[in-house]
């Protein structure tokens, strides 16, 4: 029976070689990278050491592909501009130069992008102006204006390279408002992802592009394919996989995972999964090849995923020496010394007992906002701040994401 199955496979396989001219063959290739939270230096400006993996990395790979003279479709999904001191400080500190998140983009030529979450976080004042800055347009059709009822962001957006077209819709979850406080949104309001990839899908089809592709800040749960109760999934992504027919390719972003399969929808159409996890370790790649059925004329699609774990990369010369200046910025400011500590503290304490690390957290909230009592969490297990001097680095270590800290007037039934 297996052996039967192989000839079937190589059979059809041959067929698709031997059923399309040589010559209309058009072969491209679409890269997504998400979830790189300020990783784009190869240092941890938190730890204060070297990282494998970083966007510099990233841009010796694709430059390898680019320079090969394949055809490239560079994409990211978002969550970037949360999680290391580097966009932090571009965020709120520098607000004159240009980013670094939208220098470093436009340097590697990206295409499209789709917003996270953690974006948002940062509030309109950096999200609005990274659209400007950018060189490409950021997605999100989902996130809709509340004053016009259209895409507050671009909705999606179509891609032409040698002789290809691809469309990509961009998605964010919705789940935004369960999280953020609404001033860092104000005027925006988070749809469904399934009805809002239902209502794109016939608009996207009628360009007629070549190929389909969802660029998805949602993470990627098979077991929701078919839930009924799925509206305003947080991780959505396999519901409009399931249930919107029409993609050739849905990237995933969000959960920090790694994905690389094929799922078959609603119509039996398959679709490929494609997820690159988090913090510049991994570039997701599609590999597609169309071309013209010799009887028929309609097209042919060949489609195939993998995962470049870019460590195996070393980081491009060139991208760092372009921001070198900046990275030097930024280690002088993580560096600036504001505070000393008579003991070694840590967060682990914390989940045990009485935490000298929370007793910090308790004293500045205090200090701040005149407060009688203060509620803190340590945001990890194992993170420690060493006695003696204390600098804007260690404070990352307190909150690697950004916190909003809010006074509110109790009673002590509530408290309680």
């Amino acid at each position: 029976m297996k052996r039967k199955n192989i000839f079937i496979a190589l059979s059809y396989a041959l067929l698709l070689l031997v059923s399309c001219t040589g010559k209309e063959f058009k072969e491209v290739t679409i890269l997504e990278t998400t979830d790189l939270h300020g990783v784009l230096w190869p240092y941890d400006y938190i730890e204060g050491r070297k990282t494998e993996a970083s966007l510099a990395s990233v841009a010796t790979y694709v430059n390898t592909l680019r320079s090969a003279n394949e055809t490239v479709f560079l994409l990211d999904n978002g969550d970037n501009i949360q999680g290391q001191p580097s966009v932090y400080y571009y965020n709120y500190i520098d607000t004159l130069a240009p980013h670094i998140i939208s220098e470093a983009f436009n340097y590697l030529d990206y295409d499209a992008g789709t917003v996270g979450n953690h974006d948002i976080e940062a509030g309109h004042s950096v999200y609005d102006r990274l659209v400007d800055e950018y060189d490409f347009p950021l997605l999100a059709a989902n996130a809709v204006s509340t004053s016009t009822g259209e895409p507050y962001f671009k909705p999606y957006h179509i891609i032409k390279k040698n002789g290809v077209r691809i469309a990509i819709l961009g998605l964010v979850t919705p789940a935004i408002p369960t999280w953020l406080p609404e001033e860092l949104y104000k005027g925006m309001e988070f749809r469904d992802m399934t009805e809002t990839a239902q209502k794109w899908m016939p608009v996207i089809q009628n360009e007629k592009p070549d190929i389909i592709v969802g660029l998805f800040h949602s993470g990627w749960d098979r077991s929701r394919a078919q839930a009924g109760d799925a509206n305003m999934d947080e991780n959505g992504s396999v519901s409009v996989a399931f249930n919107v027919p029409g993609f050739d390719v849905i990237f995933n972003g969000h959960d920090h995972r790694v994905a690389n399969e094929l799922f078959v929808n609603r119509a039996g159409d398959t679709v490929l999964i494609l997820n690159g996890g988090s913090r510049s370790q991994n570039v997701a790649r599609a590999d597609v090849r169309i071309g013209s059925s010799r009887n028929s004329g309609k097209k042919v699609k060949k489609i195939s995923g993998s995962i470049i774990n870019v460590a195996d990369y070393e980081p491009d010369s060139m991208y760092l020496e372009t921001f070198r200046a900046k990275h030097e910025t930024v280690i002088a400011y993580v560096n600036r010394v504001i505070g000393t500590s008579s003991v070694s503290i840590s967060s682990r304490d914390a989940y045990f007992g009485s935490s000298a690390f929370v007793d910090l957290l308790h004293s500045i909230q205090i200090e701040i906002t005149g407060a009688d009592v203060s509620f803190a969490a340590p945001l990890s297990f194992d993170v420690s701040i060493e006695k003696g001097d204390i600098t804007v680095g260690d404070m990352f270590k307190l909150y690697r994401f950004e916190n909003m800290l809010y006074t509110m007037e109790l009673s002590g039934e509530e408290i309680k």
